[in-house]
């Protein structure tokens, strides 16, 4: 899917893009559906819509592993999935329905930036 700075899905894309111009992928994310809403991708071999897909089932496996735990109260600010050369963000809204899920190269992008381009754009999610 590509996306239209029309939408309010494609605006965050846009923004995340010019915020960390080196991003490999990125996706804003339906949780209940799976489905990209917008999404972008500067790597051939990254498919973010794919992605989105597996990765709302991480989200939703986190979701009931804390409601097994009886961790009420808390809630998921985000996710963190370093890889070798990659780390794979995934920055959810205060209600848990939308994300964000962003792919970088680990040599390439400070962690600490990422996180805070990733929290600056999320209040867009709502």
């Amino acid at each position: 899917m590509a996306y239209s700075v029309n939408n309010p899905a494609g605006k965050i894309v846009q923004g995340v893009i010019d915020d960390l111009p080196t991003l490999m992928a990125i996706a804003v994310v339906d949780t209940t559906s799976g489905m990209s809403l917008a999404s972008h991708t500067n790597s051939p071999g990254i498919n973010p819509d794919t992605a989105a897909a597996y990765n709302t089932e991480v989200v939703k496996q986190k979701q009931k592993a804390m409601s097994a735990l009886k961790l009420s109260g808390e809630i998921i600010e985000d996710i963190l999935i370093t890889l070798s050369n990659q780390l794979h963000l995934i920055k959810l809204n205060s209600t848990g329905s939308k994300f964000i899920y962003l792919v970088v190269n680990s040599r390439d992008t400070n962690l600490a930036i990422a996180r805070e381009v990733l929290r600056s754009h999320s209040a867009q999610l709502n």
